[in-house]
């Protein structure tokens, strides 16, 4: 990996959508272990998939990981931080919203 070079590889994932009353979701699993690191992108290849309401689809794929450059992965840990920060901001009231 370069500092400021981004590389591309290919693995085999398996591509899970859900679409029940009790879940809502899509995860991708990378078949040959691969690890995604901050600032790193993955495509999966092929057609859309679409689940019915009540379904569960498991698809086996081919995805395209981009890896970020060394810059990059500093860039997305030092700013990722911050952007993790303001998910924490909360509050609680005993006002009414109206």
């Amino acid at each position: 990996m370069g500092f400021f070079t981004r590389t591309r590889e290919t693995a085999p994932c398996t591509v899970e959508i859900s679409h029940r009353f009790e879940e809502l979701s899509a995860h991708v699993r990378l078949n040959n272990g691969a690890v995604i690191h901050p600032g790193d992108t993955v495509q999966v290849q092929g057609p859309e998939i679409m689940a019915a309401y009540g379904e569960v689809i498991r698809v086996d794929r081919t995805a395209t990981i981009t890896r970020a450059s060394g810059l990059e992965q500093i860039w997305t840990r030092w700013t990722g931080d911050f952007e993790f920060m303001e998910l924490c901001e909360f509050s609680f009231s005993e006002e009414v919203l109206s």
